[in-house]
């Protein structure tokens, strides 16, 4: 139940099983949050939620398909990613290590140190580091090169950089744990997101980022899946008869659809569990592409925009603490730069959000493009329409993203290592054949698909074993899961 990637990956992973599998969506098309559309006016092309990927390259589910045979065409940048500073100056990453580190300075020794022995390992971490976290890794000292630094704060890790550039760098890419700077496990964002960067880039979707799911619908298709739209599914009691049932939802959604069945301990561990911060969204239409000062930022894919590491922290502890910085963390994706499809010939789209307290209901459009003002003077006079999603708006349209958190559930040390609940198997639930499979199972957000991977190969092995899922109070008219 559900269609974002996590919830197609599970169907997918048991569809090339041989079992007969069936897909349910509340929206009126799938993707959850990875879709594009129409937000401003027409011709202009915007991704819903994600609009940039940097694990679909690396994620071994990505990788078991075929994505070029499903017409997904990846659009790789110069600079996966830049950080503008005052003064036009701006720390670039690109794919070489090398000239990353040239462009670096005083820090230039360091970086090659910390980041090309990262870059090349990266890959036999991954499998490791995107499961549940619970058997031994495969490649020990490649998952130990990036785990162990990365128990640190981004402040630690930062603290070994002396250039701004080189420290902005390590900012923005820890920020993406929507975590105070100095909190524990914020460096091994900092640590994955360069080293994902150097590896494989940080890729667009050519045509915007619901290609991804179009291919992976389309691949179902051929193993005779169905994908039904529009169905409300309220209660455990509401579902198809079927050996197991998987979920891509929130937590709390679980335990309201469950009416009682899944004991108290573990539903209220669901209900406990904690959301982080959530995010204002603007999408912009755009006149002509943005006046970056930097000229590294006009090569990128993803700009990070929130000046100094000091700067950056100071933001991001502000929403920690409940409030709305006027200076905030934004992050900013060009895709029309790159990709003509996605606006009228000479226009562009701009995507951007910022990290606010969970539930908040402040429009951040005005701080956010004072922020891109800052470096890059001239952006507002490019504005032809702006749209504005709240917190709370984005948790509208998408109820898996509580409070507006985009991430799937707060990057705690405790959640990174027990998520939904405190429990060895993450992924099963008490109920006999149902699971969840939403990213508040590991690994967590971002859209990888490993959380439906681990969920559905859950399942076969206890379809194996004969166990399997029965509904409370079936009701009369309900669907059935083809056989196969």
């Amino acid at each position: 139940m559900g269609s974002g990637p996590n919830g197609l990956a599970a169907a997918l992973t048991l569809a090339r099983a041989g079992l007969g599998v069936q897909v349910l969506e509340r929206e009126d098309g799938p993707g959850g949050g990875c879709r594009t559309a129409q937000l401003t006016q027409p011709g202009f092309r915007h991704d819903v939620c994600s609009a940039v990927h940097p694990l679909v390259v690396a994620s071994p589910f990505f990788c078991s398909v075929d994505l070029a045979a499903a017409g997904v065409k990846l659009i790789q940048p110069e600079v996966a990613f830049a950080h503008p500073l005052d003064g036009g100056r701006a720390g670039a990453v690109y794919r070489s290590v090398e000239r990353t580190a040239g462009e670096l300075g005083q820090d230039a020794s360091h970086y090659r140190r910390v980041f090309g022995p990262l870059a090349r390992s990266i890959d036999l971490a991954l499998p490791a580091l995107l499961g549940p976290l619970r058997t031994p890794p495969r490649h020990p000292a490649a998952t130990a090169r990036l785990a162990l630094p990365g128990l640190l704060s981004a402040a630690r890790l930062a603290s070994g950089f002396r250039t701004s550039e080189a420290r902005a760098l390590l900012a923005g890419a820890s920020a993406h744990s929507m975590l105070p700077l100095d909190a524990l496990l914020t460096g091994a964002y900092g640590l994955l997101m360069l080293s994902l960067a150097h590896a494989h880039g940080w890729p667009l979707v050519e045509g915007g980022s619901e290609r991804l799911v179009d291919g992976l619908v389309a691949e179902l298709a051929k193993l005779g899946v169905p994908v039904q739209t529009g169905v409300w599914v309220r209660s455990l009691a509401d579902l198809p008869r079927a050996d197991h049932v998987l979920m891509d939802v929130a937590p709390r959604a679980l335990a309201d659809m469950a009416e009682g069945r899944l004991g108290v301990a573990y539903g209220r561990g669901l209900r406990g569990f904690r959301h982080g911060p959530g995010v204002c969204k603007v999408d912009w239409a755009l006149s002509g592409p943005v006046p970056w000062t930097a000229p590294a930022c006009r090569l990128a894919g993803t700009v990070h925009v929130g000046g100094t590491f000091e700067q950056v922290a100071a933001g991001e502890a502000e929403v920690a603490a409940g409030r709305h910085p006027e200076r905030p963390f934004c992050l900013i994706a060009q895709p029309s730069v790159f990709d003509p499809t996605r606006a009228p010939a000479g226009q562009h789209t701009l995507w951007g959000y910022c990290h606010v307290p969970s539930g908040s209901t402040i429009d951040m459009a005005e701080r956010i493009e004072a922020q891109v003002e800052r470096f890059a003077p001239g952006f507002r006079d490019l504005v032809l329409v702006r749209v504005t999603r709240t917190a709370l708006e984005v948790e509208a349209h998408n109820p898996n993203y509580v409070g507006g958190d985009i991430s799937g559930g707060a990057a705690t040390l405790r959640q990174t290592l027990f998520r939904p609940t405190v429990r060895w198997d993450n992924y099963r639930t008490p109920v006999p054949g149902l699971y969840l499979c939403s990213a508040a199972t590991p690994p967590g957000g971002g859209v990888h698909g490993m959380c439906g991977y681990g969920a559905a190969r859950r399942a076969i092995a206890d379809h194996a074993k004969g166990i399997g899922f029965a509904p409370s109070r079936p009701r009369a008219g309900g669907w059935s899961a083809p056989s196969r």
